[in-house]
């Protein structure tokens, strides 16, 4: 797949990393990829687990645990130096990597310690602590290909992504990105150096770190494709590709070959998680195809998501999101409510109410769409602020929600 000298940048999630030994057959597949020739770059996720423990145990400080931080001490110490013992044999190359890890974990730790005396974590608080994960696993990944005797390199995102400054879902910003990974990958590529950068974090221009939101980690490696003009991303997980539903409710669901960009963005909005919507916008722009393959099933082909359209007439896979919720605003005419609907979805915009369908009676009596279930009180609440004179009125008879 792809020429010669072509570069590949490939993902790998936190299963991929999740252990001492999914670590060693990660670096397999990096250090065979690098020995073909080609320009390599990986992007790496936190040990599977590692961020909801970051994130929870941060959470747990905030609000006056003062055990929180030396728990996750041990925690974060235990697993990783389990992994280091797996991993790396080389006496001064494991001293090396295990001092790294006690070094980012006592600076996390530190971090946590002033969020249970602030009593506060702040967005850019949260972000800060939460890139830790991905801060260990490179340089444990890292230490575990020159085990294999590959010359790698841990690099963190921060000197490479560049995004604006919404903490918890930031934007890179794509100029100043591909400056700084050409300024901070490019010298590396050069010497023939194979660069592990941390996946879902990058940093303001001001260098204050963000993270890129859910599914972040792929994310990062399409932007890094997008910048550096890759001609492929390979994201490593835990399934052999996109499959045409759900393995666990569909026993009989299979592997899909290829799909277009355009289809696996309606996927990954609809439920499918082997993918998130973000990932597709920096390599369909410039038409980089991406590959989903299995970590632990290297031989399978996996699938190709790319910009060829998809056969005519033909549905490719299903997909559900469980726990959603349908509301419905109703009355007499209730359409020509002055500015209902825009009413109705102002308010939701306000409230970052993310609607997945909408209906509308063709009689104009109501109108229906569909949210996330946790949802669905704060948006019965809001809307009965806004249409209580109507509802006074009469004019709107019933906002209900049907789980």
């Amino acid at each position: 797949m792809g020429g010669e000298n072509s570069m590949r940048v490939m993902k790998f999630g936190g299963t991929s990393v999740g252990s001492g030994a999914a670590i060693s057959q990660t670096a397999s597949i990096l250090a065979a990829a690098y020995r073909e020739g080609r320009p390599v770059i990986g992007v790496v996720s936190a040990m599977a687990g590692i961020t909801n423990l970051l994130l929870e145990t941060a959470t747990a400080a905030a609000c006056g645990d003062g055990s929180a931080s030396s728990q996750l001490y041990s925690a974060l110490l235990d697993r990783h130096l389990s992994a280091i013992d797996h991993v790396i044999r080389d006496p001064g190359r494991r001293e090396t990597t295990t001092a790294t890890i006690r070094e980012l974990v006592e600076r996390c730790v530190r971090l946590v310690e002033s969020v249970h005396v602030l009593g506060d974590l702040s967005p850019r608080g949260t972000d800060w602590i939460v890139s830790f994960g991905e801060r260990m696993s490179v340089v444990i990944l890292a230490g575990a290909l020159a085990e294999q005797g590959i010359a790698a390199e841990p690099v963190n995102a921060d000197r490479v992504i560049v995004t604006d400054e919404v903490f918890g879902s930031a934007e890179p910003l794509l100029d100043k990105t591909r400056d700084m990974a050409q300024a901070t990958l490019g010298p590396l590529l050069d010497r023939g150096v194979l660069p592990i950068m941390t996946g879902f974090f990058g940093a303001t221009e001001a260098g204050v770190t963000t993270t890129l939101g859910r599914g972040g980690s792929d994310y990062s490696a399409a932007i890094l494709a997008n910048v550096l003009r890759a001609d492929e991303v390979w994201i490593w997980t835990d399934v052999d590709g996109v499959m045409t539903a759900d393995p666990r409710l569909v026993p009989g669901a299979r592997t899909l070959p290829a799909v277009s960009f355009a289809e696996a963005t309606e996927l990954a909005y609809f439920g499918a998680k082997v993918i998130h919507s973000p990932t597709m916008r920096p390599a369909a722009e410039l038409g980089i195809p991406i590959w989903i393959k299995n970590t632990f099933h290297p031989e399978h082909p996996g699938t190709r998501i790319g910009p060829e359209p998809g056969e005519n007439g033909s549905v490719k896979a299903i997909t559900a999101i469980p726990g959603l919720s349908v509301i419905t605003v109703e009355g007499s005419g209730f359409l020509g409510v002055a500015g209902a609907t825009a009413r109705v979805f102002s308010v939701l915009g306000r409230a970052s109410i993310n609607v997945f369908m909408i209906s509308q009676a063709s009689s104009q009596h109501s109108l229906s769409f569909v949210v996330r279930g946790s949802d669905g009180p704060k948006v019965i609440r809001l809307l009965s602020a806004e249409f209580e004179f109507d509802i006074l009125r009469e004019r709107v008879l019933r906002i209900a929600e049907d789980p």
